[in-house]
């Protein structure tokens, strides 16, 4: 009799996997001992962890007392796993590093393979709690190192989720080229292997991976892969697990699509996604968990997608299999899953009282558990629903018990929810300064974990606007409502500043599902230094339009425009947004864009005055991103911005340290795409002046090197990039800015180069030439059609490029004004001005031929402007 004690287990924070491997093997008189450990699996599985606890403590003991080593060793290295399932970092680190000792201390004998293999298992275990942590190059060396073990056993299926663990740690270091290989190549195994139930899982926790790190259309193949193989082993377990997967992909594609405004495509992987739960409910009728939870996956979708008919149907199945379930962590989450589903089918004669009693149930069952965790969520739960159904008072309370609990443990992930919700309590009761204190919190507990943001779970990674965005928005609204006696008004003023700056760091965060880890830059001090500039942060909220202004010499200003409702501004740029591209719509482009001046410059349009201001540096928040600043339009004086002040962005602050070009030899690798390409089913028509315009800027530069069409590869950019220090790098080529991330790319002679390989090509040269791109051009560029915040992604090549600075184009022209403009771009920069005035220059310069803004507007220069 033996049986496996290395659990399926998924961590709070990491969610990584790890496989049964290692069997504990009875020795004689240890029946009892090995009793303990089958009911220790039983519970862990179960969710029943503090009483797991208990028993392999005790199970670890008797081992040791009998002299057992290596199921010691075993024992204690699930008893870390367990311990950090109920967020007990410190218990989980005594015990991983002591079992890693006691196993060190083993001298080998005839069972060193199975030693050795149950060393490799506790690194794993090591390196998840590691990455846990936030200590993601440590967890990384870790899971290296256990690599190395399992492929000296040939341990394929423990190899496989090896691999996955470590390409999830390259991916968050920003590592993505190493991350894609290492994926690649797992994908490329996993297939040369015979059908099997490994191979189905590997599939199964590759798909997975894939889509936690935003890969959504990959996660879907390789899980149909993983599905037919499940089939073809005849593992119904397997074929449901995998079912269920597509089915949380499609789930993910819908909040994709509707961040591009894809409304119809949305609903068709809505569809697909229903499917899905109901083929997995179907083939997993024999496997009470998968059925449950795909149910309950399925109800919450109906209810979001208001098919509300079709949700009731569901409800007596699902509140029968939740009644007969024993106590557990499962048990609890399903509970509060199924309240939630049932909280937005409250307008459908779902009572509130129905909803708050099986939370309670769950809180109770949490209780009993010792769950401190899971209590704390139920609670959370149940607060939020008082605080819906207006019982504020009884909210407050169960939100401060959830509060207590989360931070018992130091679950930050889940406490800066129940800050959030302790500041929307109490700005209904009317106490501002308590609500703003309680929201400073929920702020302070997102930044701390800024490294596993995205990793907290799979719906906060696709619906950042519900989940994040609006603690940070609402925090600023607050900000700037404190009156001066509460708060002195400038810091007020400092603080929101930072608070959308963060906002706009976390956004890049979670378009790249890992931290951007750069170097800040402190504005403030550089504007007293460069005393004709001015740093100008609009912040969008739901009732108005604030404007923060940084002036030289001065502490920053705050200007109050009119009430403009979120809806009207953005309608405003949405259109503004679609008629730029559209060279003869310039009549309702200028209509629009002096309705935007009015709202931004105006307000502060005697501040720059009286300072001498030349130049203007935008943190722009929002859809603001979409457009080109330049093109707002001053009817009193009949110019636009852009012949007023030389403009620039800065998506977030996240700068590498300014510096001028002034100086520095102008050395361009010069690239670009000229004739027709047709690539992964996308055709992209000629740009007829792409020769003339590598020519312009060769014709300026002291030295260059030049990549057209078929030259134009992914292998000799990467190549050219590692060998010679270029100060510019400069491509011609069709690309699309976008917020989903798959679709942000450049085209290259024969492939599309996403923005995570992109990253990964330029910030490369970095390990084998110290020198940093100066200016990255990206011509021929445009955002996606209709997606209103197509700009993320513009934002996000230009923060992870490491460059200095980015150019790129907000829209294409495929026109003789384009190569003109570089050849004027360049030659202003060889002349020794700064970027944003050579870039305000060179658009004077087409500006004075041609009036039409479709020609002159759509260059936009990110990062740093001397």
């Amino acid at each position: 009799m033996d049986s496996s004690l290395f659990f399926t287990a998924a961590f709070a924070k990491s969610k990584v996997l790890y496989f049964s491997a290692v069997a504990i093997k009875p020795a004689v008189n240890q029946t009892q001992i090995f009793s303990l450990v089958q009911q220790s699996q039983v519970l862990y599985e179960g969710g029943e962890f503090t009483e797991a606890v208990q028993l392999l403590k005790k199970a670890a003991d008797e081992f040791k007392a009998t002299n057992n080593v290596l199921n010691e060793a075993i024992a204690l290295t699930n008893l870390s796993l367990t311990y950090q399932q109920l967020g007990q970092w410190q218990q989980a680190n005594e015990v991983i590093s002591q079992t890693i000792k006691l196993l060190q201390s083993i001298e080998y004998s005839d069972s060193s393979q199975e030693q050795s293999q149950v060393f490799a298992q506790a690194l794993d275990v090591r390196g998840g709690l590691e990455l846990a942590q936030g200590q993601t190059e440590v967890a990384l060396s870790t899971w290296q190192s256990a690599a190395k073990i399992y492929q000296h056993l040939d341990d394929i299926s423990a190899l496989i989720s090896n691999h996955i663990n470590q390409a999830q740690a390259m991916q968050a270091l920003g590592n993505y080229l190493q991350a894609d290989h290492t994926l690649t190549s797992l994908r490329e195994n996993l297939q040369k292997q015979p059908d099997s139930p490994v191979k189905a899982r590997g599939l199964y926790s590759l798909g997975n991976v894939l889509r936690s790190l935003g890969y959504l259309n990959d996660s879907h193949k390789i899980l149909k892969e993983s599905y037919s193989v499940a089939g073809k082993v005849g593992s119904a377990n397997a074929q449901s697990n995998a079912l269920l997967s597509l089915g949380n992909t499609a789930r993910a594609q819908i909040y994709a699509q509707l961040s591009l405004g894809n409304s119809s495509r949305a609903k068709d992987y809505a569809q697909t996604a229903i499917q899905y739960y109901e083929q997995a409910v179907q083939i997993g009728a024999a496997i009470p968990t998968v059925r449950l939870q795909a149910q309950l996956n399925l109800l919450r979708l109906l209810v979001e997608q208001e098919e509300v008919s079709t949700a009731k149907t569901l409800l007596p199945q699902i509140q029968s299999q939740i009644d007969s379930l024993p106590p557990s962590r499962m048990a609890v989450n399903y509970r509060i899953n199924f309240a939630q589903s049932l909280s937005k089918m409250r307008q459908s004669s779902v009572e509130p009282k129905d909803v708050a009693k099986m939370l309670a149930q769950a809180v109770q069952v949490a209780k009993s558990l010792k769950d401190q965790r899971t209590e704390s969520y139920a609670l959370g739960i149940l607060g939020e629903l008082y605080e819906q159904t207006g019982q504020l008072s009884d909210a407050k309370g169960l939100t401060q018990q959830a509060l207590v609990e989360a931070e018992s443990i130091d679950a930050q992930d889940i406490a800066y929810q129940w800050h959030w919700q302790m500041g929307r309590i109490l700005q209904k009761q009317s106490n501002i300064p308590a609500a703003t204190d309680a929201y400073s919190r929920a702020y302070n507990a997102l930044k701390s974990l800024r490294n596993d943001l995205v990793a907290i779970n799979s719906d906060v990674q696709f619906s950042f606007r519900e989940s994040i965005e609006p603690v940070y928005r609402q925090y600023v609204d607050l900000l700037l409502q404190l009156p001066d006696n509460t708060i002195q008004k400038p810091d007020n003023l400092i603080q929101a500043r930072q608070v959308i700056e963060s906002l706009q760091l976390a956004e890049l965060d979670n378009f790249f599902r890992s931290p951007c880890l750069l170097p800040r830059v402190d504005l403030d001090k550089l504007v007293e230094k460069e005393k004709s500039t001015a740093v100008i942060y609009p912040i969008i909220l739901d009732n108005r339009l604030e404007i923060i202004t940084r002036l030289p010499g001065q502490d920053i200003i705050y200007r109050q425009t009119a009430k403009i409702p979120k809806n009207i501004l953005e309608k405003t740029v949405e259109q503004l947004q679609k008629d730029l591209p559209v060279a003869s719509r310039e009549p309702d482009v200028k209509q629009r864009s002096q309705k935007l001046y009015d709202w931004l410059i105006r307000p502060i349009e005697a501040d720059l005055a009286n300072k001498g201001i030349t130049s203007l540096v935008f943190v722009l928040d929002g859809s603001l991103r979409n457009i080109p600043m330049g093109i707002l339009y001053d009817q009193q004086q009949q110019k636009y911005l852009i012949e007023k002040y030389a403009i620039s962005l800065m998506p977030g602050l996240q700068l590498l340290s300014p510096k001028s070009l002034h100086n520095v030899p102008l050395n361009a690798l010069v690239a670009g795409v000229e004739q027709k390409r047709l690539i992964e089913g996308k055709s992209f028509p000629e740009l007829l002046n792409v020769t003339q315009e590598l020519k312009q800027i060769q014709s300026s530069v002291k030295s260059s090197k030049q990549l057209l069409n078929q030259e134009f590869t992914k292998t000799n950019l990467h190549n050219q990039i590692q060998s010679t220090p270029f100060s510019i790098v400069h491509l011609a080529t069709h690309g699309q800015f976008s917020s989903d991330i798959e679709q942000t790319y450049i085209l290259t002679w024969d492939s599309l180069l996403k923005v995570r390989e992109l990253d990964g090509l330029l910030r490369a040269r970095g390990e084998s030439r110290p020198e940093t791109i100066e200016l990255l051009v990206l011509s021929a560029c445009k955002t996606a059609t209709g997606d209103k915040r197509a700009a993320l992604g513009l934002a996000g090549v230009a923060v992870r490029a490491g460059a200095r600075s980015t150019l790129a184009t907000l829209w294409t022209i495929d026109d003789e004004s384009t190569s003109e403009f570089m050849g004027e771009l360049y030659r202003q920069l060889d002349a020794g001005i700064t970027k944003s005035q050579a870039l305000q220059h060179a658009q004077l310069a087409i500006l004075a031929k041609e009036n039409r803004p479709y020609f002159w507007a759509p260059y936009v220069l990110l990062g740093n402007w001397l």
